[in-house]
């Protein structure tokens, strides 16, 4: 059975829409996993992702405070050490993985879709409304990220909340300006004007013949960008204007931390040493998908 299978998704003869997705699917995984660097990125983001998800389980509450434990070193009864206020920092760093994935998640599922829809409509209308979409995008371009997204959460005010709204906000513009050059580059193609004479609306002109052409380089983007996503996030948090005490945030904990970096170096570090690995496995996730999805880097 499992060799039926492994021919099936392997074929270079698939007999359905559905199969050829999954062939594709299939070769692009093997390709992925071909390459060691992508797959410590792999392993590192999936680590992340189930640490998130049933970590809290296995450790205590983050906010405990035992304040005759507070600031001891690493060791069997607290792995991580503990903070100023006596809280198990391997609790917190754990916990704190929850937050950086809803952060990281939320992002993504609002970033990667606006920046998709505008990026198509201005490459295929082109004209007015490309002049009109890419000049707000310059503009959004024009500021730095972090400055930006300060701005926005002074605005709103803080918390985690309005901090996806910043960074979301201040993320979209490459994903459009990306989406953008690929619409331009098919849209007379032969395809899109065969639908186009058939009959069929812009709607599914845009978002069934062009959308999933554009949407593999788009994901690859927004791969690499997530570990970009998780520095703000902790940026913000070190600054206090993203998640509040007692909230375990990566950011806010170095912050918390970094009064104690010369005694009691475990205090910041250990966060610190989380959002490095975080950034570090999706920076190496999306250098593979580049490989995999780019047929230019081969």
């Amino acid at each position: 059975m499992s060799t039926t299978l492994a021919q099936w998704l392997t074929t270079d003869r698939p007999t359905s829409r559905a199969q050829a997705r999954c062939v594709r699917l299939t070769l692009s995984f093997r390709a992925l996993v071909a390459n060691p660097l992508a797959l410590v990125g792999l392993l590192i983001v999936l680590a992340l992702v189930l640490v998130a998800l049933v970590g809290p389980l296995f450790v205590g509450s983050p906010t405990d405070q035992v304040l005759a434990n507070r600031l001891l070193p690493p060791s069997a009864g607290h792995w991580f050490g503990t903070d100023e206020l006596g809280r198990d920092i391997l609790s917190r760093v754990v916990n704190g993985a929850q937050i950086t994935v809803r952060i990281v998640l939320m992002v993504s599922l609002i970033v990667g879709p606006v920046g998709l829809t505008i990026g198509i409509v201005a490459g295929y209308f082109g004209g007015i409304v490309d002049a009109a979409l890419m000049r707000i995008t310059d503009i959004f371009l024009s500021l730095p990220r972090l400055v930006l997204a300060l701005a926005f959460v002074a605005a709103l005010g803080t918390g985690i909340n309005n901090a996806i709204i910043a960074i979301a906000v201040t993320s979209w513009p490459p994903y459009a300006r990306l989406a953008r050059a690929e619409t331009l580059s098919i849209r007379n193609s032969d395809f899109v004007r065969m639908a186009e004479l058939q009959g069929a609306s812009t709607l599914r002109i845009l978002f069934n013949h062009i959308a999933p052409l554009c949407l593999a380089s788009v994901v690859v983007r927004l791969t690499f960008d997530m570990s970009g996503t998780i520095l703000i996030a902790a940026g913000l948090g070190f600054l206090g204007l993203g998640a509040q005490p007692p909230q375990p945030e990566w950011g806010l904990m170095v912050a918390a931390g970094r009064q104690y970096v010369l005694d009691q170096w475990w205090v910041a570090t250990i966060p610190g040493i989380a959002i490095f690995i975080a950034s570090l496995g999706f920076n190496l996730l999306g250098d593979g998908l580049r490989d995999v999805f780019d047929a230019r880097s081969s």
